[in-house]
C-alpha cells in the first residue's frame, strides 16, 4: 500500500506540470491584458504609458520566463501578488478557498445521505411509486442546470420568505448557525445534479448486485434481509458509486463557480471570475491550478478508498 501510495504521489508531478504549463498557454490566449483592463476608458494612456506598465509588471519577459516563475512560486510557496489589487495571492486563496471547499463538502454530505437511500429503495422495490418517483426526480435532477435552481431559490427566498443573502461570508466558527443558513440553498443548488447521478448509479449497481449468486446463496442460508442488503449488497454496490462521486467532486467545484456569483459568496469560482475580467493572470493560474490538483488528490483518494470497500482489490 505504501509504495503503491507514493508511486501515486510521484506521478503527480508530471500530471501537475502538465496541467500548469496548459494554464499558462490558455491564459496567454485571451484577448488584452490587465493594463488594458486597468486603462479601459482613459483615452489619455499612450502606447508607451501602457508598455511601461506592462514592464513594470513583467508582462514583457519572454513566456518561458514567465512560466518558470510561476511553477517556481508553486513550488517554493512564494505565489506572489494579484497584478490588480496588490494583495498577497496566499491571502486570496486563503480566504477563497474556505468557502468553495465548505460548498463542496456540504453538497457532497447532501448528495450522498439522499441519494444512496434513495438508489437503495428504489432497487428493492422495483416498478413501484417509490421507485417510479425516484427515477423521475433523478430525471429532473439531471435536466435542471445549478444555475437555474440557484436563481429559483434567491427569487423564491426573497419573494416569498423575504430572505436575502447576507453581503458578506459568516464562518462557522464565529456563528455555526448563520454560516448555514447561509450555506444552506447554495449547497442544495448544487447539490441536485450529484444526488440524481449517485441515485440512479446506487440503483443500477444494486440491482445488478442483488442478482448475482452469492445474494442467492445468502438468502438460501437464511441470511437476514437486512444484513444480505447492507452487509453484502450494498457495499460491493458502492464501489462504482465511490468513483462518481470522486470524478464530480471537481465538477463540483467549477459548477460551484456560477452559484457562487449568484449568492455573493467570494469562493474560488468567484475569485477566478473577476480575475478573468481584470486579466489578472497570477491569480487565474494559480486558482486553476490549485482546482486541478484538487480534483487530481481527490481521484488518488478514490482509487485508495476501493481497497477499503473491497478487500480483494490490492493496490499494488
Amino acid at each position: 500500500m505504501t509504495r503503491y501510495v507514493v508511486g501515486r504521489l510521484l506521478l503527480l508531478i508530471p500530471t501537475l506540470l502538465g496541467m500548469s504549463l496548459l494554464i499558462f498557454v490558455l491564459v496567454r490566449l485571451l484577448p488584452g491584458d490587465v493594463v488594458d483592463a486597468m486603462l479601459t476608458g482613459d483615452v489619455g494612456a499612450s502606447a508607451a504609458a501602457k508598455q511601461a506598465v506592462r514592464q513594470a509588471l513583467g508582462l514583457t519577459d519572454p513566456l518561458p520566463v514567465q512560466y518558470v516563475k510561476l511553477v517556481g512560486g508553486v513550488v517554493t510557496g512564494h505565489l506572489g501578488t494579484s497584478l490588480t489589487s496588490g494583495e498577497p495571492i496566499a491571502r486570496v486563496m486563503g480566504r477563497a478557498m474556505p468557502i468553495t471547499a465548505e460548498l463542496a463538502v456540504l453538497a457532497v454530505v447532501l448528495s450522498t445521505i439522499v441519494g444512496i437511500p434513495l438508489g437503495v429503495l428504489s432497487a428493492v422495490r422495483p416498478n413501484t411509486v417509490s421507485d417510479f418517483s425516484a427515477r423521475v426526480g433523478g430525471l429532473i435532477g439531471l435536466s435542471v442546470p445549478n444555475f437555474w435552481f440557484a436563481t429559483l431559490a434567491l427569487l423564491v427566498g426573497s419573494l416569498v420568505f423575504h430572505w436575502i443573502p447576507p453581503v458578506t461570508w459568516i464562518p462557522p466558527w464565529q456563528s455555526l448557525s448563520g454560516n448555514l443558513g447561509q450555506m444552506a440553498i447554495p449547497a442544495v443548488a448544487i447539490s441536485v445534479y450529484l444526488m440524481a447521478i449517485v441515485m440512479r448509479m446506487t440503483r443500477a449497481t444494486m440491482l445488478e448486485v442483488l442478482s448475482l449468486d452469492y445474494i442467492r446463496t445468502a438468502r438460501a442460508k437464511g441470511v437476514g434481509g437486512r444484513a444480505v442488503l447492507f452487509r453484502h449488497a450494498l457495499r460491493n454496490s458502492l464501489i462504482p458509486v465511490v468513483t462518481v462521486i470522486g470524478f464530480q467532486v471537481g465538477a463540483l467545484m467549477g459548477g460551484a463557480t456560477v452559484v457562487e456569483v449568484i449568492f455573493g459568496l467570494p469562493g474560488m469560482g468567484y475569485t477566478l471570475i473577476q480575475a478573468i475580467f481584470g486579466r489578472d493572470y497570477p491569480v487565474i493560474e494559480v486558482s486553476a491550478l490549485y482546482l486541478a490538483a484538487v480534483f487530481v488528490f481527490i481521484n488518488l483518494l478514490v482509487d485508495l478508498l476501493y481497497g477499503v470497500l473491497d478487500p480483494r482489490i490490492e493496490q499494488g
